[in-house]
């Protein structure tokens, strides 16, 4: 079973450490200046760093978004449902039958609706808008990535289903 854990490191910024249920030691180190590392133990001596890598800001955030699925998202996956702790990122393809379709975001109104935020639109063609503006209009055969608590993108969902939470 996977385990996370997060270090406050004084002076430096935080380390966190992820243990993969396939048995690999991630730990990321984010430094208050923005910079990041990223190190890889041994599986068989999990106190041995055996790679490494440095990124910038820029370069983290790009990582961050192709393993979020911002960049790339496989064509077998029509929904997609990632947890980390009690926040959930799920892909969610608009059907031909949602009522929110021509719809803005604006209109749906959907972080207030729904505590919920849409981080990204995915359109058919894989032309992405991440962190779309409130003029965003909710197409058909879209996919939306949402963020939020479980229950709060299960009422965007409703949301862009029936147009209303209510």
């Amino acid at each position: 079973m996977s385990t996370y854990k997060e270090t406050e490191l004084p002076g430096i910024g935080m380390k966190f450490q992820i243990d993969t249920n396939s048995g690999d030691k991630l730990v990321i180190i984010l430094h208050e200046d923005g910079k990041r590392e990223i190190h890889h133990f041994d599986y068989d001596d999990p106190e041995d760093s055996i790679s490494m890598v440095t990124l910038d800001d820029t370069e983290a955030r790009r990582v961050g978004a192709i393993l979020g699925g911002m960049v790339y998202m496989p064509t077998a996956l029509e929904t997609v449902d990632v947890e980390f702790e009690d926040m959930v990122i799920e892909w969610f393809k608009i059907p031909a039958d949602a009522k929110s379709i021509n719809m803005t975001l604006g209109d749906l109104d959907v972080r207030n609706q729904t505590g919920a935020t849409i981080i990204a639109f995915v359109n058919k063609n894989h032309e992405k808008t991440i962190n779309p503006g409130s003029q965003e209009i909710v197409r058909k055969d879209c996919t939306l990535v949402i963020i939020g608590e479980r229950s709060h993108v299960k009422q965007c969902k409703k949301l862009i289903m029936e147009g209303s939470v209510k």
